[in-house]
């Protein structure tokens, strides 16, 4: 088992919980895990990015070469295309189509989209609508992560586990809120990699 992972997003949208709750659940399965982050996260909206390097084997670099990722896991639309250069030829792109503008040049959001959509595979998801019919629209991320977990080989009771523990002290409410925009988020990626098949 081998899978790397690009995260990326803006300082604010959980990037870091996604890779703690990948991390426990790595961690659960005796697997080899790496991790390393660039990111603005003291300036809330700066650019966030953190490779996660997954194994049944010794990793022994935190960095994921160019054209190696398996997938390319974004919270934000621009930022899915800021690291194609990382995804490998049968990479997969999860992406929140929720823009999140930060910059005075963002592009045109149909634009934006259109790119996104032109890709070979890709799951386009909007999270924050997801999530807000889950019970809150800040449950986005792990709306993502349950829209990339199908991709990602690590039990589901694994990753479940992972949300409790990194919610527990919120309290049951809001790990149950997670659970729910988990498995959102999962079972409309499932529909769409079911036609990508």
């Amino acid at each position: 088992m081998k899978c790397d992972i690009v995260l990326a997003g803006v300082g604010g949208q959980g990037i870091l919980s996604i890779a703690t709750v990948l991390g426990y659940a790595a961690v659960e399965n005796n697997l080899y895990l790496k991790q390393a982050e660039t990111h603005g996260m003291s300036q809330r909206g700066g650019a966030v990015q953190s490779y996660l390097r997954l194994s049944d084997q010794p990793i022994y670099s935190d960095l994921i070469p160019s054209g190696e990722a398996q997938l390319v896991l974004s919270v934000e639309p621009l930022e899915s295309l800021r690291y194609l250069t990382f995804l490998s030829p049968e990479g997969y792109v999860i992406t929140n189509t929720t823009p999140f503008v930060n910059i005075p040049d963002y592009p045109e959001p149909e634009e934006l989209l259109d790119s996104i959509h032109k890709l070979p595979r890709v799951v386009a998801i909007d999270a924050e609508n997801v999530a807000k019919t889950e019970g809150n629209a800040r449950a986005s991320n792990m709306v993502m992560l349950g829209a990339a977990s199908p991709l990602i080989d690590l039990p589901l009771q694994s990753l479940e586990q992972g949300i409790r523990e990194i919610f527990f002290q919120k309290g049951k409410d809001i790990i149950e809120l997670n659970l729910r925009a988990f498995h959102a988020g999962r079972a409309f990626a499932e529909q769409i990699l079911n036609r990508l098949k």
